[in-house]
């Protein structure tokens, strides 16, 4: 994947996405004399909180933004991170201060678990100007580029929120795809087949899913693997743009990272977003174990 490429409309492997979802640190360097709006979304599974490691330091100019309280509703029967609200996702990218006809690019620590979830949440209220640092802050900082632990003042933004842009499975959704097309499980594969699940009360998965854990996503450094190899990583799964696709994970956002890697991979896909943690919040549903 050659991510250091301009600031520019592009088709993403022929398709009609007008930005492409990577950017490289040198590119963004590039771009941050014009209008670029950074967003810092360092987000672990059961912490540290992201907002400790961006205020020990963070991207010039970047401002920080809270995967739990900005990206996703309180938790509850809709999952761990279900959808936000129109106008509280609104809100939160204003006080970030996204503007409406800027591009807006995000970052986390390396793999863009965390980065995904921007990314695909301002694709789906429709942003279409976002980009992914690709290998993240570590990237950053591996090419000398400066930090700062100066919180930037920035004016309200004017992004104005309107669902849909991006297609969207719940539970009976996620079902239909994973028989009658191929829905892809995000999680490490000890989770998909139910030997530990460290976070949700019950183990397994979404029967029919296939295991295609995000670390396949990404290389050693973080950074996407090339458009030719992810295609051929999800074709060996089934996924393929001539097929029904969809994902999920425990929560939506790692499912949201695999999203990212079909469309550089040029497949579109539909995120369950609820995934499984809203899945099992209804005992009815079944539950699959093993491979």
């Amino acid at each position: 994947m050659n991510a250091d490429r301009p600031l520019a409309d592009g088709p993403v492997n022929g398709k009609t996405d007008r930005v492409h979802p990577l950017i490289g640190v040198q590119p963004l360097v590039r771009a941050l004399r014009r209008d670029v709006v950074l967003l810092d979304v360092r987000w672990r599974l059961g912490g540290p909180a992201g907002i400790e490691a961006y205020q020990r330091g963070h991207l010039p100019g970047a401002v920080f933004v809270d995967l739990d309280h900005d990206l996703a509703a309180p938790a509850g029967p809709a999952g761990r991170h279900p959808l936000p609200d129109r106008q509280a996702f609104q809100e939160a990218m204003r006080r970030a201060g996204v503007r409406q006809n800027d591009t807006v690019v995000v970052y986390d620590d390396t793999d863009a678990t965390a980065a995904a979830r921007a990314w695909w949440t301002l694709r789906y209220f429709g942003h279409e100007r976002v980009r992914v640092l690709d290998g993240g802050y570590r990237a950053w900082v591996e090419a000398g580029r400066p930090v700062t632990t100066e919180v930037p003042e920035v004016a309200p933004g004017d992004f104005v929120a309107a669902a849909g842009h991006l297609p969207l499975l719940d539970a009976d959704g996620a079902m239909a795809v994973a028989k009658a097309g191929v829905l892809l499980d995000a999680r490490a594969p000890e989770r998909y087949r139910g030997e530990m699940e460290p976070v949700d009360p019950v183990a397994g998965h979404v029967p029919g899913a296939v295991n295609a854990p995000t670390l396949g996503n990404v290389g050693v450094d973080g950074r996407f693997l090339p458009p030719d190899l992810l295609r051929e990583r999800f074709a060996k799964l089934g996924a393929t743009d001539a097929a029904e696709v969809g994902t999920y994970c425990g929560s939506g956002v790692t499912a949201a990272h695999e999203i990212l890697a079909l469309t550089i991979a040029g497949i579109p896909a539909a995120l369950y977003v609820g995934s499984w943690s809203n899945w099992i919040a209804d005992g009815t549903r079944p539950v699959e174990s093993g491979d």
